[in-house]
């Protein structure tokens, strides 16, 4: 029996299950396969969610040759043969580049010319939103499109579409395992239903139970999603309830939630709901993330639970969230400012040393006077106040 997940992957977008938002008849993208006018495009979501399949499909409709790579092991040279290849011909492949979120700026900036010149179509894909990772010359070349988990309703509609060419039953306890402990993930769902049915036709929680002890990753069920869990978790330690963060914390970890994940969202949560109020918080979150990549489960529960409760217990700041958010807003709506002359590299004669001035002088900063923080001057954002007005002579 060949691999499942190459037998049942979709040939055409109207194969796919999920991602409606892409291949619905009304979506844009949908529209601009079916003209031929696919645009360079970064792909990203969660594992299995059809990604790879989708930019195979994109390469099947158009009729074009399809070259695969992996960001982590590619060579500059075998995209250079690819672009020499097809340089003299009206042809242009598909080279779609795997985890593209790992790319070197050197492997970026080689993108750039043949983007620009159409010599192929460049397809990214990642788990992570390439936005943050990918070069603004990238970013300007092509389109960004976000893939999300399956549903229950299309990992059963994927369950049948095998049941149409292979001969298996599956009992209603096991099929909802079957589901729950994939995760959203299609190749996950395919991978557990082949080695299941390779043991009994007959498919049976048991034996799926012994494949796949735990949920994967997000440890997710169709009834209670990780989204959901974390979403309680963060709210339950920015109200300040330590028992109640430590509830779903073990949910969690009992799920099978990966610590990385776990220790990523404490870490953005200490500073967007903690900051300057206490400092700390940032520094034991970052050095929890790093703990729990280096040890993992099972001790890495202590961790994590040492900086829930320490989380939950600090006083409580969002004042450098809304600050940047402020900024973020401001400069997306109005033209940007010019940076004085005084401040600009190298400085100029008028640019005034505040260390020749015991620490603080007057000069501007800004050309336009703007305020986009506000101090909530809770915990240790008292302090930080004080010494700014200490500094400036206030």
């Amino acid at each position: 029996m060949d691999n499942f997940t190459k037998i049942f992957r979709p040939k055409k977008i109207g194969d796919i299950f999920g991602q409606t938002h892409l291949t619905s008849k009304d979506s844009a993208f949908y529209k601009l396969l079916k003209n031929k006018n696919i645009p360079h495009s970064f792909f990203f979501g969660p594992p299995g969610s059809g990604k790879t399949t989708m930019a195979r499909v994109i390469a099947n409709e158009l009729n074009i040759p399809f070259y695969e790579f992996d960001a982590t092991n590619l060579k500059i040279d075998q995209i250079r043969a690819v672009f020499t290849k097809y340089k003299s011909t009206l042809l242009k492949p598909l080279i779609f580049i795997d985890e593209v979120h790992r790319l070197s700026r050197t492997q970026q900036e080689i993108l750039l010319i043949p983007m620009e010149n159409r010599e192929a179509i460049i397809i990214g894909a990642s788990t992570e939103n390439p936005y943050f990772t990918i070069t603004s010359g990238l970013r300007s070349r092509s389109m960004l499109f976000e893939f999300k988990a399956l549903d229950k309703k299309d990992m059963i509609n994927i369950i049948k579409t095998v049941q149409k060419s292979i001969n298996f039953t599956i009992e209603d306890d096991a099929l909802m395992y079957l589901i729950d402990s994939s995760s959203g993930d299609s190749r996950a769902l395919l991978n557990l239903l082949e080695f299941a049915i390779k043991i009994n036709s007959h498919v049976e929680l048991e034996n799926l139970k012994s494949l796949r002890p735990t949920m994967l990753k997000d440890g997710v069920s169709s009834d209670d999603s990780h989204y959901n869990l974390i979403s309680a978790l963060i709210k339950s330690m920015r109200g300040s309830d330590i028992d109640a963060s430590l509830y779903y914390l073990a949910r969690l970890i009992d799920g099978g939630e990966s610590a990385e994940f776990i220790a990523r969202r404490l870490v953005i949560f200490a500073s967007e709901d903690i900051g300057n109020a206490n400092p700390n918080a940032l520094n034991l979150a970052t050095n929890t993330m790093v703990a729990v990549s280096k040890i993992g489960y099972p001790e890495s529960r202590i961790i994590l639970s040492q900086c829930v409760i320490f989380l939950a217990s600090n006083p409580k700041s969002n004042s450098a969230y809304k600050a940047i958010n402020e900024a973020l807003n401001y400069v997306k709506k109005h033209k940007k400012l010019q940076v004085p002359d005084h401040l600009k590299s190298p400085p100029s004669s008028k640019y005034l040393y505040p260390h020749d001035f015991g620490g603080w002088v007057e000069q501007k900063y800004l050309l336009k006077d703007l305020k986009f923080y506000n101090s909530n001057q809770i915990g240790f954002e008292k302090t930080l106040d004080e010494w700014l007005k200490k500094i400036s002579n206030f």
